[in-house]
């Protein structure tokens, strides 16, 4: 990453009242040298599901959440990372671009299960309406082995994300939206489309960036994800571009004023009730 944009960011995060850093995600052939990821399991394809080739009962005993890798992560401030056999779960298999189309044990799973055989998590109605929105989200393909996220700070000089994820809650959130705009002037430029939490955190941010479309995207809706967030915590990913604008531009907007103090006083008093104090966050020109 570029170290004078990298200065800016203490006082940005500053200004929002994040005391955590933002996470940069992207795609590498290089494997982290530490950090948090699944343990390695045979990929559950749909030709493999045809062929009655898949250890349903490993898949499932050995499910590894793929934002609960990330929770790791955020907390000891290292990098967590995916690939084929690295994924933890059959959904992050698919929404990170390691196997597509998805099997229809786990459309069954997400959807309505399988009577006597199976119960579902009923996040859609049907079997046949969850397959019609996999094929229409349509995953990017992994374009290099791993996928990465891990603290900007701990992005070389050489290094730069493909997006980047706030981790936050309401007041900061609406700081992060509002700026989100101004920098845009896009009215629309904040989404929030269905999917499980790593989906809105790395697949729909990658599917409008693939549309040339500059869009944040606002998530961490899944309930089964919920466990590996702080109470009221949400994400907000957008693109390394936006991101670059934010720092660019945040002196000169709402930010400044006096409307966002009263703002800050809310950030300061949430703290307050939940325990949490301020963190050093330093970057380094690696």
């Amino acid at each position: 990453m570029n170290l004078q944009s990298t200065k800016a960011i203490p006082r940005f995060l500053e200004v929002l009242g994040l005391d955590e850093e933002p996470m940069g995600i992207f795609y590498t052939d290089e494997k982290p040298a530490e950090g948090f990821s699944p343990k390695p399991l045979d990929l559950p394809t749909r030709e493999k599901e045809k062929n009655n080739e898949i250890d349903w009962q490993t898949i499932f005993g050995q499910f590894s959440c793929v934002i609960g890798n990330i929770w790791l992560a955020r907390k000891k401030k290292r990098a967590a990372y995916f690939d084929a056999e690295r994924f933890g779960c059959p959904g992050g298999a698919f929404w990170l671009g390691f196997m597509k189309p998805q099997t229809e044990t786990i459309i069954h799973y997400v959807s309505t299960g399988v009577p006597d055989r199976m119960d579902g998590e009923l996040y859609c109605d049907s079997p046949d309406e969850l397959r019609r929105i996999f094929d229409y989200i349509d995953p990017r393909p992994a374009p290099k082995r791993f996928c990465v996220i891990k603290p900007l700070s701990l992005f070389g000089a050489k290094e730069d994300p493909e997006l980047v994820a706030f981790f936050a809650r309401p007041e900061t959130l609406c700081g992060l939206h509002q700026l989100a705009a101004f920098v845009t002037n896009d009215p629309e430029v904040v989404a929030s489309p269905w999917g499980a939490a790593c989906t809105n955190l790395i697949t729909w941010p990658l599917k409008y960036l693939a549309r040339g479309e500059n869009k944040a995207v606002l998530g961490g809706w899944d309930p089964s994800a919920r466990k590996f967030f702080k109470t009221d915590e949400l994400t907000f990913t957008v693109p390394y571009e936006m991101f670059c604008q934010m720092l660019g531009r945040f002196e000169q907007s709402f930010l400044t004023t006096k409307t966002w103090t009263t703002v800050q006083k809310k950030i300061a008093r949430s703290k307050r009730t939940w325990g949490e104090k301020a963190s050093t966050i330093l970057f380094v020109d690696a």
